[in-house]
């Protein structure tokens, strides 16, 4: 068995103990992987845990595109084989290559490539990734999530060959997590619903766990990550200008120094993923001037008497709003459709993500306030208090929309999501096609009790309880060792999945 890892940025710490736990516990004993960033790269090269076969380097594929002679016969040859239909899917989905971002603040969209530069990169990245594939032949590959043109090209070659694919997901109940062969849906969970509705299988203690679970949300709501909630993210003004405090104002200075230390000192500054200081420091100025002059003005008062749709906007950029929803990427216009395609005496209330307060600029929420059956809600209200009390929860591929569902509200989503399998949540696939779908999910709305039952309880069969969110982004994998029990766990359940046997 050779497992490949996807190992991009700070996943690549908890990603390499995953290996390690499949190597001692399981007998695993080959490993490759593709690797996002130098930092990474170089602490998988230095450890002397696991001997991986091969790892290759994103950041150094990447430089070979400006010596690379253009291939429109290779490119035409990649796109029948490899097309969505076409090959521009693997660009659009491409944060720094499509639009720079990343390495600068939303929202800035310009993108640092011409076309023919663009094709450049998505060649040799392409080259590269398929021999790198074709030489290490693995058996699986494990990954977190498709980004960037990369990771997507890594995907679909992988399946290509017939390797397995096991995406790691959180499970959006509680803090599980599962496993899923197609992402963004739940397949393995699916398979176990399809089940329990045919009454092929009866899972009793899941039933339990799931019915506490409804339970218990119903009576006091609760996210799966309280990472991005108005509790935990800065979004007042008061907030945002705590670092002038004078302590805090010198731990950021310190902060900002090193920055541009660590720049300096960077012998690889033309890597991909490294961001020049200057933009650092300008992006954020620019943010903190925009709280500064504020949005107060722009915001309108809750009434739950009203009838009115909740839209919640979605965190950017990320793969639900880039990847998963195809053409409507572009919220502003994507509100005033559904602002339009409302009955005439409800109201459409759009709450900002919390984690995106001063990233947007006034400019976008007063081209929103130009809506004349539109309400601008604060970021610091609670998005639970207004689906409880709406009619309606439109939503690309948010959160909100399941939470919505747990809810007893009638959903509509623009793109896909797992949540998208109850009859509750309707996909509108054609924009033409919405005030009828509205029409009909607000007078002949059905919620489905035993469907959202069966569901929940396929997750639970099909899902650990281990807090990967709180592991990978905000440890940064830097203790994974405290949480080899909890990956211990997720690693049975990709062994399981592999049909592997632990060792004597």
């Amino acid at each position: 068995m050779k497992a490949c890892f996807l190992l991009q940025r700070r996943f690549a710490y908890v990603g390499h103990a995953m290996a390690k736990i499949l190597s001692e516990k399981y007998g695993v004993n080959e490993f490759c992987g593709y690797v996002s960033v130098r930092a990474s790269f170089d602490f998988l090269k230095s450890q002397k845990d696991i001997k991986y076969s091969a790892l290759l380097l994103d950041d150094e594929i990447h430089k070979k595109f400006k010596a690379e002679p253009l291939d429109y016969n290779y490119l035409k040859e990649l796109e029948k084989r490899f097309g969505m239909p076409n090959l521009w899917p693997y660009i659009e989905m491409d944060r720094v290559v499509r639009r720079n971002q990343l390495l600068r603040e939303y929202p800035y969209d310009t993108p640092p490539y011409t076309h023919e530069e663009m094709l450049k990169i998505l060649q040799v990245k392409t080259k590269a990734i398929w021999k790198f594939l074709q030489k290490e032949r693995p058996d699986v590959l494990i990954l977190t999530v498709v980004a960037d043109i990369a990771t997507l090209f890594l995907l679909n070659a992988a399946k290509s060959m017939g390797v397995r694919v096991l995406f790691l997901k959180p499970a959006r109940v509680g803090e599980l997590h599962t496993l899923t062969e197609d992402f963004p849906n739940l397949s393995f969970a699916e398979n176990v619903f399809a089940k329990l509705q045919s009454g092929a299988m009866s899972l009793p203690e899941e039933k339990r766990r799931a019915e506490k679970f409804l339970k218990e949300f119903r009576e006091k709501p609760s996210p799966y990550s309280h990472q991005d909630t108005p509790d935990k993210k800065p979004v007042s003004k008061r907030r945002q200008f705590a670092f002038l405090a004078p302590a805090k104002f010198l731990i950021s200075l310190r902060w900002t120094l090193k920055v541009f230390i660590d720049y300096a000192k960077n012998p690889h500054k033309d890597d991909l993923f490294v961001v020049k200081p200057w933009h650092y420091v300008w992006d954020r100025l620019k943010r903190k001037a925009r709280v500064l002059i504020g949005f107060e003005d722009l915001y309108d008062e809750i009434d739950f008497r009203e009838n009115y749709a909740f839209f919640p906007l979605q965190y950017e950029p990320e793969a639900g709003t880039s990847v998963f929803s195809k053409f409507y990427t572009d919220q502003l216009w994507l509100i005033q459709q559904i602002a339009r395609s409302l009955p005439v005496d409800f109201k459409l209330y759009v709450k900002e993500h919390p984690a995106m307060y001063g990233y947007r600029s006034r400019r976008f929420y007063k081209e929103l306030k130009k809506i004349p059956n539109l309400k601008l809600i604060r970021p610091t209200e609670w998005s639970f208090d207004l689906i409880k009390h709406s009619k309606l929860i439109a939503t690309i591929t948010g959160t909100s929309g399941w939470e919505g569902i747990l809810l007893k509200k009638p959903i509509i989503t623009f793109g896909d999501v797992f949540y998208n399998k109850l009859p509750m949540a309707k996909k509108c696939e054609n924009i033409n096609d919405l005030p009828y779908l509205i029409k009909e999910r607000v007078e002949n709305f059905h919620h489905d009790e035993k469907k959202l039952i069966d569901f929940l309880t396929a997750i639970y069969k099909e899902s650990v309880d281990v807090d990967l969110i709180k592991i990978w982004e905000i440890e940064g994998g830097a203790h994974v060792e405290k949480n080899k029990q909890a990956l211990t766990a997720y690693v049975d359940l990709i062994a399981e999945k592999l049909d592997l046997k632990p060792r004597n």
